[in-house]
């Protein structure tokens, strides 16, 4: 059976004279002619019937009876006497459940996207659709018809019905926002795999960036790269690629550039605006096409590659600024980006001195703190900076030091931004602005390094990080603490990215082969559970809290120990000065019996100069003597 209709409307061809047009017939089923009605101008309506009712066969009847039993075989206890029984029975058993693998090659469906230029016609012959005139001339004549005047009248009504419905109920419009959501924790964490988007190219890069489109997430931009710079293979592209979700076949846009694609971020006024691994930080409008747009000079740019570039939240919506391993961080107007607006180097010894900066490898930007970012640094410390500040000095805040190695990650949470994300060496932690000392919460040391990180837009209590053995791990501290909650091996190669879409039901994550894979995570992981916030908030500030106990009592004990090493260095002191006066007494001791010794050598000497003399004076008294002695003798003899 096959209907006909056919009607005319202002703009459409009309009929050679409508108003002479005599009434059409039709016929019913069988080939009994009816009248057809025939409208004026306005509309006409004709009903034709190709084929007739007698050649579509004969009608089915059916009717409702009772069951009938056509065989019945009862049993025979003869035939059961015939049965012998087998004994012993030897019977072959496989411990491993038996399976069986089926492969088929399904044809692949490839989609083209293509754009249709629809352009006005249906006029009739004698009206040229580009004399405006003519055309005012001719709606006039239609409008002043009767027909067309009830159709309106009757069609405003309907469509005045449908307007006052709509601005009644908003079928779109979420009443239970801020409703807690029901506790979905019953539900195990789960994760599937939903589409795979392989590099294109023949020599395959690392897909080192990812970021979702901002209007209705569905397109994906990935930026390729060469992580080994001095050691491209020859020939290899340098092209990234905006991809539609629903086709992983083909990429919807290619963005070419001279150098590869390192971030890559979405902005509200560009649909895409990356930056790219060479120090001039570039971007693309996909409204005109794949080339580049805007690309700033040399030698006002980076000395280094741009590993990070975040759009600020502004009027014009054209402001961003980018970081860079030469150690600065710089804002740029895309309406002027031939040069920065802005410079800021990375120097905490605040002497701003570039050759003691150190090197940015990611950026993290609150529109809720729209005068503070932080850099992620290679030496693996965070850089708290205060855009406002007077002097160049004063904008370097504080440094939050934990990381033994470049920190590839750096995100504060959606729902408290005084806590931060950081994802560095082997491990990731989180981080409170009242604790400056140390992490309030991290991860185990993993045997693979991590690469990237980020919170899930919908849960305060869940993050998601990659590893280089392939691996996404995604945690909720409110469930588990010292493991994640899901381990999900995505590919054999090494991951390097991810991002998060802000439902936060998928997950991108791109490897080191360029391949990039879309997951979604199970309900429980991406809806807000019952009282999540307050146990995550009450979280953070017990370990803020322990954290800050432990660093006074760290303090206190280094106080102690430096008052212990002043205190050594006092009696060392005493006592090198106890020695120095023993030393000095008995060099004063030494001198003394010095002069001593010299002085009785001396009078020794003197006294071996008068010994001779004595000798001859002793000797001369006992002459006189002897002499007095024989005088007495002989007086005596003469007094006898």
């Amino acid at each position: 059976m096959q209907m006909q209709l056919l009607d005319r409307f202002p703009g459409t061809p009309a009929p050679s004279n409508p108003r002479s047009r005599p009434m059409e017939t039709g016929r019913w089923p069988g080939g009994a002619p009816h009248p057809t009605p025939s409208l004026s101008s306005a509309m006409e309506i004709v009903y034709v019937y190709v084929k007739k009712r007698s050649e579509f066969g004969k009608q089915c009847n059916f009717s409702d009876r009772q069951a009938e039993l056509n065989i019945d075989i009862p049993p025979n206890p003869e035939l059961a006497e015939q049965f012998v029984e087998r004994n012993p029975v030897d019977t072959g058993v496989q411990c491993s459940v038996s399976m069986s693998e089926h492969e088929a090659n399904t044809e692949r469906f490839e989609m083209e996207t293509r754009g249709v230029n629809h352009v006005e016609g249906g006029w009739p012959k004698d009206v040229n659709p580009l004399e405006l005139e003519q055309t005012i001339r001719f709606r006039k004549k239609v409008e002043k018809d009767e027909n067309y005047i009830n159709a309106i009248m009757q069609l405003g009504s309907i469509m005045e019905h449908c307007i006052k419905q709509n601005n009644a109920i908003d079928i779109y419009q979420e009443y239970f926002d801020d409703e807690e959501a029901a506790e979905m924790m019953d539900e195990a964490p789960s994760a599937k795999t939903i589409n795979v988007f392989r590099d294109p190219q023949d020599i395959k890069r690392t897909a080192t960036h990812l970021s979702w489109h901002p209007d209705g997430n569905r397109k994906l931009a990935v930026a390729y790269s060469c992580l080994d710079f001095q050691r491209a293979p020859a020939g290899m592209s340098s092209d990234s690629y905006i991809w539609d979700l629903e086709n992983p076949n083909k990429p919807e846009l290619a963005l070419k550039e001279a150098a590869s694609l390192c971030p890559l971020l979405p902005t509200p006024v560009l649909p895409f605006t990356p930056s790219c691994y060479a120090p001039a930080p570039a971007c693309w409008d996909t409204r005109k096409g794949s080339l580049v747009a805007e690309l700033s000079t040399i030698e006002f740019s980076h000395r280094d590659p741009v590993y990070g570039t975040i759009w600020l939240q502004s009027k014009t919506g054209t402001e961003c600024f980018s970081a860079s391993t030469d150690g600065q961080v710089m804002w740029w107007d895309i309406r002027k980006i031939s040069e920065p607006t802005e410079v800021v180097v990375m120097d905490i010894t605040r002497k701003e001195q570039l050759e003691n900066a150190l090197g940015a490898i990611s950026l993290e930007f609150e529109s809720t703190l729209p005068t503070k970012f932080m850099v992620g640094t290679e030496q693996g410390i965070v850089i708290s900076c205060n855009r406002k500040a007077k002097t160049s000095a004063e904008k370097i805040v504080c440094t939050f030091s934990g990381h033994h190695g470049p920190i590839y990650a750096l995100q504060r949470n959606p729902f408290y931004p005084k806590n931060f994300l950081t994802v560095g060496d082997w491990t990731a932690r989180i981080w409170s602005e009242d604790s400056r000392e140390s992490s309030i919460m991290w991860t185990k040391y993993h045997m693979a390094y991590l690469t990237d990180g980020a919170w899930s837009p919908m849960r305060p209590a869940v993050f998601f990080t990659t590893k280089m053995d392939g691996t996404l791990d995604i945690w909720d501290f409110v469930l588990k603490q010292c493991d994640p909650a899901l381990s999900l091996k995505v590919c054999d190669e090494a991951l390097f990215c991810l991002r998060v879409q802000d439902n936060g039901c998928f997950i991108a994550c791109g490897s080191q082969l360029g391949t990039t894979t879309l997951l979604e995570v199970s309900q429980g992981l991406s809806t807000l559970q019952r009282n999540e916030k307050n146990i995550a908030s009450s979280m953070f500030e017990r370990e803020t809290r322990r954290e800050k106990i432990l660093e006074a009592r760290h303090r206190e004990m280094r106080l102690k120990e430096k008052g212990k090493a002043e205190g050594k260095d006092d009696d060392q002191r005493d006592e090198e000065l106890v020695s120095d006066l023993q030393a000095m007494v008995g060099a004063a001791e030494q001198e003394f019996f010095d002069i001593i010794y010299t002085e009785l050598k001396k009078k020794e000497a003197d006294a071996m100069k008068r010994k001779p003399k004595i000798q001859e004076r002793v000797a001369e008294d006992q002459e006189a003597e002897g002499d007095e002695d024989t005088l007495e003798a002989e007086g005596a003899e003469e007094e006898t």
